[in-house]
């Protein structure tokens, strides 16, 4: 038996057998008709293609616009120094050398001013040295005769060459001059080998550095004045970024413990608390801003001197903060629980402390973006040195929940009876309790490495000479006393023990 069946693009023809099976006859195509298709869905993924890059392009775009406009400041940049080619007086200047400066446009101009800055002071340097050098080695080698001519040349280029690759691998040189070298090692082999065929060696010399002198100064003018973007600054929000995690996480997983209500299950955590992550992949970002920052001119509210290498103390501080917290994420999903009893007897102290040093993180930040000393960074450490003081307390009490003592009414042979029972009733909590034992001595130890986290910040007051602590009047909305600090403190502990 068979059937039509129409489609869009013809006919489909159907057969189904005596068996009950059926069968499709798909129409015949010929080799054009094959290519054709081939072709249009080739196409096809090319179009797709182009518009997923272009989707991708313009979120990234809107996430952060500063991109659009440093792409829009490199194209400035190009379009001005290209009128070295384009007006004559200019052009006979620099002669057909102009394309320097187009290249030095295009390789030293970064997002950040002090990474623009480090790279054209590391490219004007190293040409300049590599220039003088090669000047001279060859003005010695120029009155060596034409027999040992070329063996002076070679034997420099083999010396400085070896010298400079090697004390890139040191890694005071490697952090702040690695670029440097390298354009030393370019333009020193450059001006050698050109140095030996060409006579007018000063000439093709001065005509390179002027250029690369040009392009160097357009590219920090421009990054300077046009939008620019500060990698002190970039550090100095870091830090406050990665502080307010810190503490919006450590807060946040003494609550999910007690409290047991997990978006999609215990077996995935909540994602906006995952924000200690950030601190713990931040490391390689800090040493880099820190780096450019020390380039910087005075911006805003940092000196030329301001100390960046404490922001890399505050933020190791951070890190270890951070390590804790992500061990007690391991005690949160946990597939052994304790007792909702024993879990009741730490409850508040655990959250008390977790509150108290969040506390402790969220003043620090805001001493930090204010750029201005604490007042209440003392008293809020007190508050939560208290704090753990409470919660070793109850950690010592835990025995005697776990294993209840034997009646003395009852004999000593159904007291030993009895025994057995409790003993293998004890260990099998104990068991259940380990995660919350563990999740109460590692918020211990966070209060301890929050001190650290404290002492830094101190520390960076200190060297930053930030504005000493304001005495004006606290607002309506802030506390005016110790004793009204306590009382809103233990408010906000009562609404988390609400939620248990």
């Amino acid at each position: 038996m068979s059937q039509a069946k129409e489609m869009n693009n013809g006919l489909e023809w159907t057969i189904k057998m005596a068996d009950g099976t059926s069968g499709t006859l798909a129409p015949h195509e010929g080799p054009v008709m094959k290519a054709w298709n081939s072709l249009v869905g080739l196409f096809s993924r090319f179009v797709s293609a182009i518009w997923r890059f272009l989707e991708k392009a313009w979120n990234l775009g809107v996430d952060d616009p500063r991109k659009v406009v440093h792409g829009l400041k490199v194209g400035m940049a190009l379009s001005v120094v290209s009128l070295f080619y384009y007006m004559r007086p200019l052009y006979e200047g620099v002669g057909g050398n102009a394309m320097w400066a187009v290249m030095t446009v295009v390789v030293v101009f970064e997002q950040t001013v002090g990474a623009t800055i480090c790279k054209c002071l590391n490219r004007v340097c190293g040409t300049f040295l590599a220039g003088f050098l090669g000047v001279g080695v060859n003005w010695v080698a120029n009155r060596s005769g034409e027999k040992f001519e070329p063996l002076i040349i070679g034997a420099s280029l083999f010396l400085l060459a070896s010298a400079a690759t090697f004390s890139r691998f040191i890694p005071a040189v490697k952090a702040r001059f690695d670029y440097g070298a390298m354009i030393f090692i370019l333009t020193f082999s450059l001006v050698s080998v050109s140095g030996y065929r060409v006579d007018e060696l000063f000439s093709l010399a001065h005509q390179r550095i002027s250029t690369i002198v040009v392009g160097t100064s357009l590219c920090i003018t421009v990054s300077m004045l046009v939008c620019p973007i500060w990698a002190g600054t970039e550090l100095h929000n870091l830090i406050l970024r990665n502080l307010d995690k810190l503490s919006c996480s450590l807060e946040g997983c003494a609550i999910e413990y007690f409290d047991g209500s997990t978006e999609g299950g215990k077996n995935e955590p909540i994602k906006n608390l995952q924000g200690y992550k950030c601190a713990l992949t931040s490391k390689a970002i800090e040493e880099t801003m820190a780096n450019f920052a020390r380039w910087e001119p005075a911006h805003g509210c940092f000196n030329f001197q301001h100390p960046w290498k404490q922001y890399l103390k505050v933020g190791a501080s951070i890190r270890r903060c951070a390590y804790c917290v992500e061990a007690l994420y391991g005690c949160i999903y946990s597939e052994t629980q304790a007792p909702e009893s024993i879990k009741g007897h730490l409850a508040s102290m655990c959250l008390r402390v977790s509150s108290k040093s969040s506390n402790v993180i969220k003043e620090l930040a805001q001493a930090i973006k204010a750029t201005r000393k604490s007042s209440t960074t003392d008293f809020m450490v007190g508050e939560m040195d208290d704090a753990v003081k409470d919660l070793q307390s109850c950690l010592a009490d835990l025995p005697n929940l776990l294993l209840p003592l034997p009646s003395p009414e009852v004999s000593g042979t159904e007291s030993e009876k009895a025994e057995k029972p409790a003993v293998s009733s004890a260990a099998t909590s104990l068991l259940g309790v380990v995660p919350l034992v563990t999740l109460a001595s590692l918020l211990i130890e966070t209060a301890g490495r929050i001190r650290e986290v404290v002492d830094e910040v101190e520390g960076l007051a200190d060297l930053a000479k930030f504005k000493p602590a304001a005495h004006e009047k606290l607002n309506h909305s802030q506390p005016t006393s110790r004793i009204a600090l306590q009382k809103q403190n233990e408010e906000g502990t009562e609404k988390a023990l609400e939620r248990v």
